[in-house]
């Protein structure tokens, strides 16, 4: 087993530096000469429809540049943000439309001219010379509107009769698939023993990051390109998305995201404002800035949650689960922005029990709320909450040791690979072992004890229990370039996106252990589009994943090419040539360079091999499909005091 000096090890982390002292450069930190400063225009209604805007008065204000709407979004064809909601990976679970029809997913434009579909959609944007002026000029654009019925909860939502988010889905369901076996699942439950039915109703959330969302956009009219700074999981998808909404050649628009204070997937889709500052510096020739407050945040970032699942599990009379049933109904808000949750919940349904047979329906609906998005393993935690609920209710209505249901029902490690009764395959675990572990860390058999003890406090102490099993896919393409500089530095180029992960540290360590340099030799550099040409971002646990691999292999091609151009240097045969510790060497000789010597002559060399030019660096693709399955078991006391 290879041992390692730099990965896992505890090492001073080279980002904290910077972040300690004020130094990182987050959205708002960016600022150019002569910005402008954008506010928006939100509406107060749920569901309304937009008869007139009247921005005279905002126009007449001081310092107000320009106000933009809808119908000048539609005047210069910008297009909707082109979410692709679709999980569309390889393994993911496929979702379809009633029936099999495509997915209805609508136009999210960045503002909309016929209605507002939820309170603080952004319907108008005003730019002024200064925040307050932005501010004042917003306050001042008036909107006719016509309040229409809403409906913001998720069973009302999908019920007859309910008010139509959409003329082109009014039933609201944009989505319904079925997974699994229904016969046989009817069967099962036909001849189990015993039946526990349950439905919950896992409340929305929003992600709270603690740096709110800000954009600053700045249109070169020399060259025709965008600038555009502002912080997400990922910037070359962002690139992407925003140089088909303003109409433009992907080169034509540059991104850079540097530090994010914080995601967990809240930052993972485009943003309005992103493109709108972008639009909004072409049409008035100037920088526009725009810094989302608090209270707008609260409001219109992508939101997580919203399910409401109702969960049934057929069981013998000794305990066994027989079959599953569930149907998931997925608040995705009032206009498409992912439908990661519903799919990747809806391959995880029966946890990390062996039930032989399930049946699934899987339907998202739409509502008068913001959208919703992946966030914080996507739809997981869902489906994981209401099987162990499950679990742990029928163990209480037969009898049975909650702990020893478990352990009966659990999948043993000699099924795996094993395929769930809904279509997913888990790779591997030993689920059994986990829980093992998971009591003798937390004194499972002492907890009598300590609850006594709280009692004697006047305290009330009690415990949860949870087995659960992930999924990790996410995209599955990632590049990695690394450049060898003679100044005794090395450019790692990498399209992840770090949000206080310390991926400066940890990818570091990755290329030094590789390349037998001090970690403090490695330069991450991320979130310039510019040098970022591809990368999948940070979401679905895939950095560490994904990253490490394809940092591993461009390194191994750094080591291949520099033994060819240490041969030449050296005038030796290449199959002579070893490398250990950063140094290429002539095997049985003292004759050795190391990378950053070999690098500066490389700089005045001639004559070298086409195949070997471009200096010391390599760019190295790599693409990863499989999914994986982490798994584990989580047990939390919680102490209360009942005066309190």
């Amino acid at each position: 087993m290879m041992k390692f000096e730099k990965i896992g090890q505890p090492v001073r982390r080279l980002e904290d530096g910077r972040l300690l002292t004020g130094r990182g450069r987050f959205s708002d930190d960016w600022s150019l000469k002569n910005q402008a400063y954008m506010a928006v225009v939100r509406s107060p209604h749920a569901h309304a429809r937009i008869r007139s805007v009247d921005t005279s008065d905002a126009e007449n204000l001081p310092g107000v540049m320009a106000i933009f709407t809808g119908q000048d979004c539609i005047a210069d064809e910008l297009s909707p943000i082109p979410h692709s909601p679709e999980p569309s990976t390889k393994y993911d679970m496929k979702l379809h439309g009633p029936g099999g029809s495509d997915v209805f997913i609508g136009n999210h434009m960045l503002l909309p001219a016929d209605k507002a579909r939820y309170v603080g959609e952004a319907l108008a944007v005003v730019v002024a010379e200064t925040l307050a002026q932005a501010q004042d000029g917003a306050d001042a654009v008036f909107i006719d509107f016509d309040p229409l019925p809403s409906v913001t909860d998720t069973k009302l939502s999908a019920e007859v009769g309910a008010p139509v988010i959409w003329d082109e889905v009014p039933d609201n369901i944009p989505v319904e698939t079925f997974f699994g076996d229904k016969e046989q699942t009817d069967a099962a439950f036909d001849a189990a023993a015993h039946v526990v039915e349950m439905e919950f109703h896992i409340d929305r959330v929003t992600g709270v990051p603690m740096e709110p969302r800000a954009a600053l956009g700045d249109y070169d009219t020399d060259t025709g390109r965008y600038t555009i700074y502002a912080g997400s999981g990922g910037s070359v998808r962002q690139k992407r998305e925003m140089a088909e909404v303003l109409g433009e050649e992907a080169d034509r628009v540059r991104v850079i995201s540097k530090d994010v204070g914080g995601n967990f997937g809240t930052r993972n889709r485009l943003y309005v404002e992103f493109p709108l500052v972008g639009w909004a510096s072409k049409k008035v020739g100037r920088p526009v800035k725009f810094t989302c407050q608090r209270t707008e945040s609260f409001l219109t970032d992508y939101q997580g949650r919203d399910l409401v699942t109702k969960v049934s599990l057929a069981l013998n009379g000794e305990g066994r689960f027989l079959a599953m049933r569930a149907d998931n109904l997925s608040n995705v808000g009032s206009r498409m922005v992912s439908l990661s949750p519903l799919s990747k919940g809806s391959g995880l349904i029966t946890g990390s029990y062996d039930i032989p047979t399930a049946h699934l329906r899987s339907r998202a609906v739409f509502s008068n709320t913001a959208p919703t998005n992946a966030y914080r393993s996507s739809g997981r935690p869902e489906v994981t909450f209401a099987i162990e609920r499950l679990v742990e209710t029928a163990a209480r209505d037969l009898g049975i040791d909650p702990i020893e249901i478990r352990r009966q029902n659990l999948i043993p490690p000699e099924k795996m690979p094993y395929p769930n009764a809904v279509g997913m395959i888990y790779d591997s675990g030993e689920y059994e072992k986990n829980m093992a572990m998971a009591m003798e860390l937390a004194d499972w058999g002492g907890f009598s004890g300590r609850r006594s003890e709280a009692e004697a406090r006047g305290k009330l102490l009690g415990r949860g229990f949870a087995n659960y099993v992930e999924s990790s896919i996410g995209t599955p393409r990632e590049q990695a370039e690394i450049h060898v500089n003679s100044d005794g530095h090395i450019n790692l180029v990498i399209g992840t996106q770090p949000s206080g992960q310390g991926h400066e540290t940890s990818f570091a360590q990755v290329a030094a252990e590789w390349l037998g340099v001090p970690v403090q030799c490695i330069s991450v550099i991320v979130g310039d589009t510019d040098v970022v040409k591809v990368g999948g971002g940070s979401h679905s646990g895939r950095s560490m994943r994904m990253a490490g691999t394809v940092i591993v292999k461009a390194a191994d091609e750094l080591i291949d090419k520099g033994k060819k151009l240490a041969a030449h240097v050296l005038e030796a045969a290449e199959t002579d040539i070893e490398f250990k510790d950063g140094r290429f060497g002539i095997g049985g000789t003292d004759r050795q360079i190391d990378l950053f010597e070999l690098a500066g002559v490389l700089e005045n060399h001639e004559n070298l091999p086409e195949e070997l030019g471009g200096g010391l660096f390599v760019i190295e693709d790599n693409v990863m499909e499989t999914p994986v399955f982490p798994n584990g078991c989580h047990i939390c006391e919680i102490e209360i005091d009942p005066q309190t």
